[in-house]
């Protein structure tokens, strides 16, 4: 209980600037109006979208508000607060298995361009699945930066997990090979692999993922499979771009949202759920390796609204 607290009360701190940009925002609504009327409604979500939880999730969220208002007879504003609150957490979910690669043996890849702590969230996340009990192995196929491969190794000997890594400019797909290959014969549970993101040229990334997909699906075939795509939470609407054009070049199973300390435009989380029906999985808060959590949008709502 200890930790959670430890994390819920980062995850409060991480996401100050947002906090303060919806909820003190809010919170004037609700002490200000004097009644639940369009004005109210409108100023409401005009704080939303600022936030950038984007056009659908702020319609489905303020829709959703005035069925709970009616239904519930309410007339004072303040009331109004524990609503949207149920609200907002309504717009996103977790399913069950969203998070069974854990639990079996699995390759995970995780993608994102440059800059937005891709090498440093699979550094993370293999540190703690070790820690959890797991063998876990990191893969360096983001080849196209000898900076990403040095990153990765040093989280490995960070982390004790083992590494698989060629030079900078190697194939990707060879080092998948490598890696599958490795991963069996050690009897490894998790192999999370770093792969590179480069959008502007989606071709060529759509390419390279089908040729480390066929790799994995001809050398391991009973490995579970996970991509999650690493977005950076500073950058908004711009992180919602990124997760269409993923969308469009591989099937995303997840995503892993960073920086979110730096930002005003938290809401971001719950934008991208509304929006793409893909789930965020997990959120960083921080530098430090534990700031990399599960996502909870019951502790994220709580947070923001500072509970």
């Amino acid at each position: 209980m200890g930790e959670k607290k430890g994390f819920f009360s980062r995850l409060a701190s991480g996401l100050t600037k947002t906090r303060d940009s919806i909820v003190s925002g809010i919170e004037s609504i609700f002490t200000g109006a004097s009644n639940i009327d369009d004005d109210f409604y409108e100023e409401l979500e005009e704080i939303l979208i600022m936030a950038d939880l984007g056009i659908n999730a702020t319609t489905s969220i303020i829709e959703n508000l005035k069925a709970k208002v009616k239904e519930n007879k309410i007339k004072e504003p303040s009331e109004c607060r524990e609503l949207l609150k149920a609200s907002m957490k309504e717009q996103m979910s977790l399913t069950e298995d969203a998070y069974d690669f854990e639990d079996k043996k699995s390759v995970v890849l995780l993608i994102g361009v440059n800059g937005v702590g891709k090498t440093t969230s699979v550094g993370k996340l293999a540190g703690q699945l070790k820690d959890d009990g797991k063998k876990v192995m990191v893969a360096a196929a983001d080849t196209f930066r000898a900076a990403a491969i040095e990153q990765l190794t040093e989280w490995a000997n960070r982390a004790k997990v083992d590494i698989i890594a060629q030079k900078e400019g190697a194939d990707p797909a060879a080092v998948i090979y490598d890696a599958v290959n490795a991963a069996k014969s050690r009897n490894i549970d998790i192999l999370l692999c770093d792969t590179a993101g480069r959008l502007h040229n989606k071709k060529n990334l759509m390419d390279e993922l089908r040729k480390i997909d066929r790799v994995i699906e001809r050398e391991y075939p009973e490995a579970y499979r996970e991509t999650l795509v690493v977005l950076d939470g500073t950058t908004g609407q711009n992180a919602l771009a990124q997760a269409k054009q993923f969308n469009e070049v591989a099937k995303i199973d997840g995503i892993v949202l960073t920086k979110l300390d730096g930002t005003a435009k938290g809401g971001i989380a719950i934008a991208i759920q509304s929006e793409l029906k893909i789930p965020v999985k997990y959120i960083g808060v921080g530098e430090h390796i534990d700031d990399l959590q599960k996502f909870n949008p019951n502790d994220f709502i709580d947070a923001l609204f500072n509970v």
